[in-house]
């Protein structure tokens, strides 16, 4: 990137709200000719923006203002008590980095994690090239962090370092373990990840308070979301 002032932004046609019945959707999303490198994509995080693939955007909705990026400040986090028995539960697994590359096991523990947790979701029956055009960016430094139980690998945390953070992109876990709430462990995980590494953010994406699948991200505090054009905490429904 030779200057900030050469990305330009697109917005996309009105379609179908993946998260809220009877909702439209609209995103703006960065230039796809523009290479998406970890500067850019750290100047693009703090501003709300979100990757998939190599395309960066961020919902930009006519009426509903729902989604909301959100930030877990890592050096102010504090578990509460069931996060703490969460860890607990979890200090028996062994958690290694990997290259964001294609890798045969990773790729069957996440058509397994579909077919057995999303199995009306369009993602569903991936292909190899769906696999990595979702997950993997070119010019990204993304890591595959793999979570094993006696070798067998449970979980795969998708996440992208960032100049100010980690950014957490896609867990997914072997179904059969779902006792141990690996989505959970791996929040955590990356948080205390994240603080090791002297990065004082973890980027979690959207928090949509109205969507069961998208409103626990509160439950990780502090937090603080993008409203009214600047990050401003976040608080728990009732406080």
């Amino acid at each position: 990137m030779t200057s900030e002032q050469e990305l330009k932004f697109f917005l996309t046609g009105e379609s179908t709200c993946s998260y809220l019945a009877g909702k439209k959707q609209k995103s703006i999303v960065a230039d796809p000719d523009f290479p998406l490198t970890s500067p850019l994509y750290t100047l693009l995080a703090e501003n709300g923006f979100r990757r998939s693939g190599d395309m960066a955007y961020r919902p930009n909705c006519d009426e509903c203002k729902a989604c909301i990026p959100v930030r877990i400040p890592t050096a102010k986090f504090k578990p509460s008590r069931a996060q703490r028995r969460n860890i607990k539960k979890n200090e028996d697994l062994v958690v290694t980095s990997h290259p964001a590359t294609f890798n045969e096991a990773h790729f069957k523990l996440y058509c397994h994690y579909l077919a057995e947790r999303h199995s009306d979701s369009a993602m569903n029956n991936p292909s190899k090239e769906d696999y990595l055009s979702f997950l993997t960016s070119k010019d990204i430094d993304s890591v595959f962090y793999e979570f094993r139980f006696e070798q067998k690998l449970i979980a795969v945390a998708v996440t992208d370092i960032l100049e100010n953070g980690l950014s957490a992109v896609y867990t997914y876990y072997h179904p059969d373990f779902s006792a141990r709430g690996l989505g959970t462990y791996a929040i955590l995980w990356q948080l205390s990840h994240a603080l090791q590494l002297k990065l004082p953010w973890l980027y979690l994406g959207f928090w949509i308070e109205e969507c069961e699948q998208m409103a626990y991200k509160t439950n990780y505090q502090p937090i603080e979301g993008i409203q009214n054009q600047q990050w401003q905490p976040i608080h728990p429904r009732g406080h």
